[in-house]
């Protein structure tokens, strides 16, 4: 039954239904009149009811009744069926999954965001399991071993946030301070791993009380561990759905950065009971404001309940991530339009999450944090204020990007500001793709900064057109010496002698030794703490004294970061040579901050995967000069846990070994596979920790061949005999790293076996080796039909990117765009595009290297450097 309110006289309804059944349908008005359409149309392509009528229906309030059927599907959308293991026998639960566009899979509906209304649910199930939904029950009736359960009528909300599981539990609870009831419901037996991420849910709901000034809107939330799940969770109101090791955490078999993980989303979904939920988008093409706000909000909850963690310099993997996204011609804005239903889940990306996060993350840096949060209680103003008018059939509580440009237009008026027009900003970064780099050159005392017209950075090197209104913050020589201005027009000269000669000031970040030995580079570093959204190009005078800065440790760790960030990424775009890169990546052989690390390791990996087709004899070297880099970091963290030690030093372990692990080195593959020996014998030893057991996993892999099974074998008997997700999936994650391409395409037939999770196969093809590229492409082709029948978008994005990205070469572009050409589907379309580019933009790179002029004797210089 659906009340609703017909605002103009009509012989037409129409609604949203998909893979359901129509029985009867009939309408009844306010004066008790009975009116059944004479028509039933049901339009599967435009995913559609069509209701006509005979007699025109008037305007007032009514109820439609539609009687109708569906299947619980097996796709993880839509009311779905998933399966799992209790007590060695097969069990089934049912999940819903509705965003963005799936409640229309489990009943008619008006499926989008703007278009609330509140719900009343009862649910039949058999007697044994337990149901949930967004509201508390009410009541439960039994008839025989089935009972129907009732729960409270939902407050005004949009359909893509209606959820019910129905399953075995078991649950542990709190209550928080303002009578809020928090559950955690696990797999039977395992309720011990839900404390951890209970314990952030009640810590969460009171940080966000407090910041938004706004009490949690329900009276519980409930969090459910689910084993079949295609995205990492879903912020159901009152009723958040994880896949099982979003959830769960295990003190002995999970590792720090799963607990990082951990904290992350549970705050980023808890954080979407009010942005997002209380206050929805308007439309999916603001999908940025609920995302991009719901991960930075994730971070700033996670800083206040773990300070020692670091994670606003961990928040620059984000940026990083949408930065390079936003370099390919076929990135989005981050206000996209959205042209077809199924073509909303490609704009679940790094753009709308990473990029909307760290561009809000800039305005909050350039607006300062009380400015900023005060803004957000204007947010809730203004997306209420029709609430008042009597003529709405439901509340308003919807937002788009003009109500924070108002809210923060208005409080910069009221703190009589400079008067900067904040919409003007805000347009520049949310309606424009891309970002600029900006070219930073040195006279004298004179600075100049430049944004072409042109000036837009893209990693195929070919010029943009745009100019930002870019907020510029930058250091001399000493972090005591700032500039801080917005760079608004195409150029700018700026006069900075003052801060040359301005005298010495304690620094509360670095000692007043390394404050002089900076001081004599006169190095400058733009982007302070790589808070703004660009590129920074440096002239090679300013380069070369960065260089030095770094050697130095004269800069932050997220300057040190955002140094070989840029130059990384102007070398991928051939901007810079690959020997430059070499030379500053040379100059962190003494670093030991986790996050400066994990940004040199990524950047080892992709050097040796592009190395490998631009100068193949030379990567043998490369990898002997990348260990070099990493050993001092792995000496002083060693393969085991010190009683104590730092969550920061943890995560370091985990990345630094697996990285020599992976180079090959030979120490470090001796080591790691006499520690799989040890925990083949001792499933609980502490020879082997969670955090370093992906490192022993890709030694053993990598010392596999079809000839030598022995390592692969033992992985697969520890993984079948593994009964938590916890230690399955850093085997999933390193078992297709394999170099034979044989033990590869066995691996990808074992990933569609009833052995992998669906949800899961996404840590396989995360894993597959260059060397197993050819097999997988052509495997992928083989199966593409039952792939793509199977497996919804989200789960579809991982075989295209995973696999197609492998190439670089532009005959493989031809050969995968001629594939697809008869293929194309709206789910995957942007997706396939996206990953054809970056394809072509590594085959440029890689006639680019060819073309430099002694690197190879570079690379022998550095690769006997000790």
């Amino acid at each position: 039954q659906v009340h609703l309110n017909i605002l103009e006289h009509t012989k037409f309804l129409v609604l949203n239904v998909l893979e359901l059944d129509v029985h009867q349908v009939c309408f009844t008005n306010s004066n008790h009149q009975t009116y059944r359409p004479c028509e039933v149309v049901l339009d599967g392509e435009d995913e559609i009811l069509v209701l006509v009528f005979d007699e025109v229906l008037s305007v007032g309030d009514g109820v439609l009744e539609i009687d109708f059927s569906g299947a619980l599907n097996q796709h993880l959308k839509g009311l779905y069926k998933c399966t799992y293991v209790d007590g060695g026998m097969k069990k089934n639960m049912a999940v819903t999954q509705f965003e963005a566009v799936d409640a229309r899979r489990c009943f008619p509906c008006w499926d989008e965001p703007a278009l609330k209304a509140t719900f009343k649910i009862r649910i039949d199930v058999p007697s044994e399991l337990t149901a949930l939904s967004n509201m508390p029950i009410t009541d439960e009736k039994f008839n025989e071993n089935i009972k129907t359960v009732y729960f409270e009528e939902s407050p005004i909300m949009s359909t893509y946030l209606v959820a019910v599981v129905v399953g075995v539990f078991d649950h542990i609870e709190e209550t928080t301070a303002d009578g809020i009831k928090v559950r955690v419901y696990c797999p039977v037996g395992k309720s011990d791993k839900g404390k951890f991420a209970l314990n952030v849910a009640v810590k969460s709901l009171d940080i966000f009380t407090r910041y938004f000034s706004t009490p949690y809107p329900l009276s519980k939330l409930d969090m459910v561990a689910v084993p079949e799940f295609s995205g990492g969770a879903m912020e159901n109101y009152g009723l958040i759905t994880y896949r099982e090791n979003e959830l769960l955490y295990d003190d002995l078999l999970s590792p720090a950065a799963r607990k990082q993980i951990l904290t992350i989303v549970v705050s980023h979904e808890v954080a979407h009971q009010w942005f997002g939920n209380l206050v929805t988008m308007e439309w999916w093409s603001h999908l940025w404001l609920n995302e991009g706000f719901a991960t930075w909000i994730s971070y700033m909850a996670t800083d206040i309940m773990f300070p020692e963690w670091k994670i606003w310099t961990q928040f620059l993997r984000q940026t990083a991530d949408g930065l390079r996204m936003d370099a390919l011609e076929q990135s989005h804005p981050i206000e996209v339009e959205v042209d077809h239903a199924r073509s909303i889940e490609e704009i679940f990306d790094d753009i709308s999450y990473k990029k909307g996060s760290a561009v809000i993350r800039m305005l909050q840096g350039f607006l300062g944090d009380d400015m900023f949060q005060d803004t957000f209680a204007m947010v809730k103003v203004f997306s209420w204020v029709e609430t008042l008018a009597p003529v709405n059939m439901y509340n308003r509580s919807f937002i788009g990007v003009e109500d924070l440009n108002i809210a923060f237009s208005w409080k910069i008026r009221f703190f009589e500001e400079s008067g900067l027009q904040i919409d003007s900003m805000m347009a520049d970064w949310t309606k424009k793709k891309g970002y600029p780099v900006i070219s930073v050159k040195s006279k004298d005392y004179i600075l100049e900064f430049e944004q072409d017209l042109q000036s837009q950075f893209l990693s195929s090197g070919l010029c943009g057109d745009g100019l930002w209104i870019v907020p510029i913050t930058l250091s001399i020589g000493s972090y005591n010496k700032c500039k801080n201005f917005l760079l608004e027009t195409k150029s700018r000269k700026l006069d900075v002698s003052e801060l040359f000669h301005s005298p010495h000031q304690n620094s509360s970040t670095f000692n007043e030794k390394n404050e002089e030995k900076c001081d004599e580079h006169l190095w400058v570093k733009v982007n302070i703490e790589q808070s703004g959204f660009y590129r920074v190009n440096y002239e090679d005078k300013l380069a070369a004294r960065l260089r030095k800065a770094i050697e130095s440790n004269c800069l932050s760790a997220t300057d040190k970061f955002g140094v070989l960030d840029d130059t990384y990424a102007l070398c991928e775009a051939c901007e810079q040579p690959l020997s430059s890169l070499l030379s500053l990546m040379d100059v962190y052989r003494k670093e030991l901050d986790f996050i400066v690390l994990s940004k040199l390791i990524n950047v080892c990996y992709k050097v040796v995967e592009i190395s490998g087709h631009a100068i193949p004899d030379s990567v043998n070297e490369l990898k002997q000069i990348f260990i070099n880099l990493l050993l001092f970091s792995s000496e002083k963290a060693g393969w085991e846990s010190i009683s104590g030690e730092s969550h920061l030093n943890a995560l370091l372990r985990g990345e630094v070994f697996l990285a020599l692990s992976t180079f090959g080195h030979d120490k470090t593959h001796k080591e790691a596979i006499e520690r799989f020996q040890t925990l083949l014998n001792d499933r609980n030893t502490h020879l082997l920790s969670a955090d370093t057991r992906k490192a022993a996993y890709t030694a053993v892999m990598l010392n596999t061949s079809t000839t030598n099974r022995n390592g692969f074998e033992s992985l697969l008997k520890l993984y079948r005999e593994a009964d938590t997700v916890q230690e399955k999936e850093p085997i999933l994650r390193c078992i297709a790293s394999c170099p034979d391409p044989n033990v590869v395409l066995e691996v990808l037939n074992f990933m569609l076996s009833d052995e992998v999770r669906d949800q899961d196969i996404i840590y396989v093809l995360a894993g597959i080796s260059t060397e197993g590229r050819e097999v997988a492409w052509r495997w992928l082709k083989e199966n593409w039909d039952l792939i793509f029948s199977k497996y919804g978008a989200i789960l579809l994005h991982h075989f295209i990117t995973d696999i197609l990205t492998l190439f670089c070469s532009n005959e493989k572009a031809d050969e995968i765009e001629a594939f697809f050409a008869s293929r194309m589907h709206p789910s995957f379309t942007r997706n396939l595009k996206q990953s054809i580019e970056q394809i072509r933009l590594k085959a440029r790179w890689v006639e680019n290297i060819r073309q430099e002029q002694s690197l190879q004797d570079l690379i022998k210089q550095l690769a006997h450097k000790k």
